[in-house]
């Protein structure tokens, strides 16, 4: 089991907001390291220029950052596609949801930090925890 900790999309965008509470919990989690998966840094990309509005430079610099920070990201293959499906079948989740579940078990990481899931749910060995709970 790795010991390293899988990161959600939400927790990379906390961590990259200037006014947002969670963005130094965030921060601070991201700086003990970690594994993302190419999917987290689509969505990122995404969300940055969307909904923050920020510019191609601002988001460049923050995905230099994670490459410093945090280790190669997973790769989307088709295993862990297969997987997701199993997952969102077995579970319940929404289905890119699960591709997140799925690259964090494929990498071997026992615990995934997001808010998208139930605090503390367990799938297999995965440990699927809010950081932003009280």
């Amino acid at each position: 089991m790795n010991a390293k900790a899988f990161f959600d999309t939400n927790i990379i965008i906390y961590a990259f907001s200037s006014n947002d509470p969670r963005g130094e919990k965030a921060e601070a989690l991201l700086a003990q390291g970690g594994i993302i998966s190419v999917q987290v840094l689509n969505e990122f990309v995404n969300v940055s220029r969307r909904k923050r509005l920020r510019d191609w430079d601002e988001i460049q610099g923050a995905l230099a950052v994670l490459r410093t920070l945090l280790d190669v990201p997973q790769p989307l293959t088709i295993e862990v596609h297969e997987a997701a499906i199993a997952i969102a079948r077995d579970y319940r989740f929404a289905f890119y949801d699960s591709l997140i579940v799925a690259s964090a078990m494929r990498a071997g990481c026992a615990v995934l930090y997001s808010e998208d899931f139930q605090h503390e749910q367990r799938v297999k060995d995965l440990t699927i925890r809010n950081p932003f709970v009280r």
